[in-house]
């Protein structure tokens, strides 16, 4: 990361202006190795050559040297040399367990036994184990790190392992087994004072109870097979617990037979009115804004091409069709259904805009600007300039048509 040891920080560029994520990868790829101990002072350690299938390095490879350029003299160990050959499963386990036992001696052995001492504090001297590691770090907290670790006993930490399902005596037979002093009387003491106070108290869930003094009205209650759907289970001599809400329960016990009551959580019984409506709580409408709602995007774009093709229909010169002279501005053109077929007949050919009068289903007279596509079986179809989108007209809707002037 941006700021670790060994890891340039995010941005930085090299002298050179090629520091590229890749150039950075590298980099962070050989300060990792180094931190793992697989290179040292950028050769390849013993276990890591091992790792890779590389032969081992020549003895006292660090002294022999060789020029490479006017008074310049490198290392024959960091000499480029080429890459080792891809290694197949079988290589790679060989290869990984040649590795481990050169590494093997470099690493301290893992321990066994920790030092328990009066002050509620347990040394240890060295790794542990990991059982014995995942243990203690659930029966103590970590106090210092280092050479030796210092794990410091708490009821709170004891209590941790308590409620990890461990036991007063299990916890005895633990610290006997991996200390190599007595244990001392002060943790012993902390342990047995724990767990004597550990579950006294209980907390669990519940969503309604039963209560009643005559206790063998509760015992006909468990014995009945109809109330094993309410979930429920005996805390008191006189009290029941159930899974379900108070008004399933009374529900189910008033089918079994019995006549329950209600009770506050005071106690109190709870009278329902006869002529109370028990309807859901219902929440405020949402205010309604004065005047029209305020159009989206979508609808002020539907509406400027609308509008700009109506002026285009409405001032654009026309031509004369077939002879006939149109109409003024602003006026529906007027041509025979021979003209009108001849004219569509020709943009399709030209890909020409025309201004045509078309009367819809209700009756509605508009006027629209369109590049006719094809002309077939009555129909026209063409791009509408007005709804921005290709149309299919019939022709006897259409009362006349003009071409635009240029």
């Amino acid at each position: 990361g941006s700021g670790a040891p060994g890891y340039p920080a995010d941005g930085a560029s090299a002298a050179g202006g090629d520091d590229d994520l890749r150039s950075r990868l590298a980099r962070w790829t050989l300060a990792e190795a180094e931190m793992l101990g697989v290179t040292g002072r950028g050769a390849l350690s013993s276990h890591g050559r091992a790792l890779i299938g590389a032969p081992p390095a020549p003895r006292h490879a660090e002294s022999q040297t060789e020029p490479t350029g006017p008074g310049d003299k490198l290392p024959v160990h960091h000499r480029q040399a080429p890459a080792p050959p891809a290694l197949s499963p079988a290589e790679q386990a060989t290869a990984a367990a040649a590795a481990a036992r050169l590494l093997d001696p470099l690493l301290p052995e893992p321990l066994d036994h920790v030092l328990l001492q009066a002050d509620l504090t347990a040394v240890a001297p060295g790794p542990l184990e990991r059982p014995l590691a995942d243990m203690l770090g659930v029966l103590a907290d970590v106090e210092s790190k280092g050479g030796a670790t210092v794990y410091r006993f708490t009821p709170a930490s004891v209590r941790r392992a308590l409620d990890a399902g461990r036991s007063a005596a299990d916890l005895h037979a633990f610290l006997a087994a991996h200390s190599r002093t007595p244990v001392p009387q002060p943790l012993a003491y902390l342990v047995d004072d724990v767990a004597r106070r550990h579950g006294h108290l209980r907390v669990g869930a519940a969503s309604s109870y039963v209560r009643c003094d005559d206790d063998a009205v509760l015992n006909e209650i468990l014995a009945d097979k109809r109330a094993a759907g309410l979930g429920l289970r005996r805390l008191a001599p006189t009290v029941l617990a159930a899974r379900t809400d108070p008004a399933a329960l009374l529900e189910g016990l008033r089918a079994m037979g019995f006549a329950p009551a209600a009770e506050s959580a005071e106690g109190d019984v709870l009278i329902a009115r006869a002529d109370a409506y028990r309807t859901p709580p219902r929440t405020p409408p949402e205010p309604v804004p004065d005047g029209p709602p305020v159009p989206d995007d979508t609808l002020l774009a539907a509406a400027i091409r609308a509008v700009r093709a109506g002026d285009l229909a409405s001032t654009a010169p026309r031509k004369p069709v077939g002879g006939a002279a149109s109409g003024a501005p602003g006026e529906l053109p007027r041509t025979s259904a021979a003209d009108t077929l001849a004219g569509l007949q020709a943009a399709v050919l030209t890909n020409d805009t025309l201004w045509i009068g078309y009367v819809n289903a209700e009756g509605g007279a508009s006027q629209r600007v369109i590049a006719p596509i094809r002309v077939e079986g009555g129909f026209v179809t063409a791009y509408d300039h007005t709804a921005d989108e290709v149309r299919t007209y019939p022709l006897h809707r259409i009362t006349g048509v003009a071409e635009l002037a240029e």
